[in-house]
């Protein structure tokens, strides 16, 4: 953190960043999403973002377009400069090299390959660097790259659409749809910015979904297709299910096969090798399979953000077992009655201060619909 007070002008110039390294949204996976000014005095004379892995950080392209005119400016960068050969060359020797004369960014890098290194490195070479502008913000925009750095976990967000009175489908299960067409429009953005979409076999069985990314003008420009992943215990997923109609890859993770299964499970595990991936993982309660090891598993895989679109049975386990990291909740304004499904299947309670509780985010109407974004917290000792 930076012991020296920044100017206006450093926090316009950080702002801007940040809003560059939003263009790769949807696009940097699994990098971090990253923004780069390059000022001299107050005046922008180069900017850039990192777009997909594999092609230049932001701090290359903002050079690029800076030019001999980079020599002596001050760099403002939303993450740490990388200072390790990766798929492409570091970024802080990319900074010496042009003679930037200062550098100020966000927030420390918490790759292991990182952390700390690009501001050492500058340092030792005589730039000025501060850090600590608008971290917050910064963290905000990276939270899934920010955890799985530091957990070896994906950020876990938890889609779930309700009626007013929390009813996601009738009693028979009928939900298409419950909500408006600029919410379902609304998911697809979310989707397309997560690294991958979990469902259960619950809904692969009772919905037949897709779960891919139907966008006609996808911000930030085309991206490969998002990993799809099926929870499904004992393969009981259908070659013909939908999930392989579209193109991308799908994931089903499995438990190990009961004793009376094996043959059969063997025989639909080789059908669904022909259409995706299929890996086994330790199981825990009621032979299900471990969500800590599938969060282990997901986080292997490179991903940063988690999409869960499920039924109340996985949406419920992720909350009650403490893995969701945020809600992301659709309102209908339309009641379907005491008979209609609940949202998440949790375990009973025996006192009212037990019961989970959530910070709202945000809440924003979307078409008909209302959009709330909450977070899990403690409860203070006020609340109690």
């Amino acid at each position: 953190m930076s012991e020296e007070p920044f100017s206006a002008f450093d926090c316009r110039a950080m702002a801007r960043a940040l809003e560059l390294a939003a263009f790769g949204l949807q696009t940097a996976h699994p990098n971090p999403r990253v923004g780069c000014v390059i000022a001299r005095g107050e005046q922008i004379i180069g900017e850039g973002w990192h777009v997909r892995a594999g092609e230049p950080h932001a701090e290359v392209h903002a050079l690029r377009a800076a030019g001999a005119a980079a020599s002596g400016a001050t760099a403002y960068v939303t993450l740490e400069p990388c200072s390790h050969h990766g798929r492409t060359p570091p970024c802080a020797q990319a900074l010496l090299d042009a003679g930037i004369g200062r550098v100020v960014f966000a927030l420390e890098d918490p790759n292991p390959r990182v952390n700390g290194g690009g501001a050492r490195l500058l340092r030792e070479r005589g730039v000025p660097v501060q850090s600590g502008l608008l971290q917050t913000e910064a963290a905000e925009l990276n939270a899934g790259f920010l955890k799985r750095m530091r957990t070896g976990r994906p950020w876990v967000r938890v889609k779930l659409a309700m009626s007013l009175d929390g009813r996601t489908a009738l009693a028979d299960g009928q939900s298409h749809w419950i909500t408006g067409p600029a919410a379902r429009q609304d998911v697809q953005l979310w989707r397309a910015r997560s690294g991958a979409v979990l469902t259960g076999i619950g809904t692969v069985l009772a919905d037949d979904p897709r779960l891919d990314v139907r966008l006609e003008d996808p911000p930030g420009g085309a991206r490969p297709p998002q990993l799809r992943v099926v929870l499904d215990s004992q393969l009981r997923t259908s070659p013909q299910a939908r999930l392989f109609s579209v193109p991308g890859p799908v994931l089903v993770v499995a438990g190990a096969p009961l004793p009376a299964e094996t043959q059969a499970y063997a025989r639909r595990r080789a059908a669904l090798e022909m259409h995706a991936t299929v890996e086994t993982l330790p199981t825990a309660a009621a032979g299900r399979v471990s969500l800590a090891a599938l969060l282990g598993a997901l986080g292997h895989r490179e991903i940063n953000e988690l999409w869960v679109e499920s039924g109340p049975t996985l949406a419920g386990a992720l909350l009650a077992e403490g893995w969701a990291d945020e809600l992301i909740l659709y309102v209908a304004p339309r009641l379907l009655g005491p008979q209609g499904r609940p949202l998440a299947l949790l375990p009973a309670l025996e006192r009212l201060q037990d019961s989970a509780w959530f910070d709202i985010i945000s809440s924003e109407p979307i078409g008909a619909d209302l959009r709330v974004r909450l977070r899990p917290r403690r409860p203070s000792q006020e609340d109690n």
